[in-house]
């Protein structure tokens, strides 16, 4: 796990997608996608952080992305 400092932000995602919802996750056009946190906050997050996690049967869990005060993906990672 990593660690969050004060001026971290901290933004969990409750993800159900099927395999067929993730393959714009491998378009080249799709560079991001815009997800609502479960605080209800819209986040842009990189493709290829997600890709990680695509199962045969696509996406299914709780995730967590932290971010530092520059706005850079500190970690997003899958808490259950």
């Amino acid at each position: 796990m990593t660690s969050i400092s004060p001026s971290d932000s901290v933004f969990y995602f409750s993800i159900n997608a099927s395999y067929s919802q993730c393959e714009v996750l491998y378009a080249p056009s799709k560079p991001d996608v815009v997800m609502v946190s479960e605080s209800g906050l819209s986040v842009q997050v990189p493709t290829n952080r997600l890709r990680q996690f695509v199962t045969s049967n696509g996406i299914k869990g709780r995730f967590r992305m932290i971010v530092n005060a520059d706005k850079k993906i500190k970690s997003f990672e899958k808490v259950g």
